[in-house]
Order: C-alpha cells, then structure tokens, then sequence
C-alpha cells in the first residue's frame, strides 16, 4: 500500500485510563488530542480501563492483533504509560519487527533518576491500590459472613 513510494500511514490510536469508571472525560481528551494531530487514516481507536501493568487488555490485544495482520502501520499515544507502565522496549520491538512504528505526542523528557523515581512511584501506587483493593473484598466477604451468622443466630 503505497502512494508514489511513501508507505500509507494507517494509524491505530490508543488511549488507556487506569481506573474503570470516573474517567471517560480523559479517554476522550487523549483521543481528541491523538484525532486532532493525525496526519493519515485513523483505522481504530483501541481502549482499555486497566492498569498499564496488567498484560491482558483487551484494546492492548486488539491492537497488537492489528499490527500482526498489517491494517496497522503507526501506533499513536499522548504518553509512552498510556501504552504500557514497564515493557515498552519489548513492545517497541514487537511493533518494529512488523515494520510499525510507535508515535508518543508527548515524549518523556525526564532524567534518568527523575523517571526510575516516577516508575517507583507508580509501582507502589499500583501495588498499594491492589492490596486494599483486596484487603476491602476480604473485608466484605468477613462482614456479609459475619451478618449471615447474626441472622442465623436470630432465629
């Protein structure tokens, strides 16, 4: 696909917000950005409400799916963690093999110190998050058991 020489960009956008509700205004803002300043034709917009550190989401998979069948030429993102948190080396690499190119709006422009420490942060903040996340569904589960035998004690 080719147009005098100059490959055909197909672009797949991707836009990622970690939390699953309460944020669809950023999912919109980073499509509207990515939208605003593509240069070929958009063939999909991929979304995922996930953490960039779980590896199974849905648009991430639809995407690589893309690039693997070739309707894809350019991956697009607002930021390098949209795409993924860790692993974007291997990403980058995965999508070079298929001869794609990954595009970041806004590129990372942190140190090397700067951007270990934000990744820390970003690790703990994920992690902490999980835990209570679990630490509340424990909570839950003690306190409807703890109801039940109330109930049953009534009788």
């Amino acid at each position: 696909m080719s147009t005098g020489g100059e490959r055909v960009r197909l672009e797949g956008l991707y836009v990622r917000v970690s939390g699953s509700s309460g944020q669809e205004s950023s999912l919109e803002a980073q499509e509207s950005e990515l939208r605003a300043t593509s240069s070929g034709v958009i063939v999909k917009v991929f979304r995922d409400r996930a953490s960039g550190l779980r590896e199974d989401r849905p648009g991430l998979n639809g995407l690589l799916r893309a690039v693997a069948d070739g309707s894809v030429t350019v991956v697009r993102v607002t930021h390098e963690h949209r795409l993924a948190r860790f692993g974007v080396g291997w990403l980058k690499h995965l999508l070079a093999v298929h001869g794609v190119t990954l595009e970041v709006l806004h590129p990372n422009k942190l140190g090397g110190r700067e951007e270990l420490l934000e990744d820390f942060v970003s690790l703990v903040t994920t992690f902490a998050g999980r835990l209570y996340g679990m630490r509340s569904a424990e909570n839950r589960r003690r306190l409807l058991a703890e109801s039940r035998q109330c109930q049953a004690g009534d009788r």
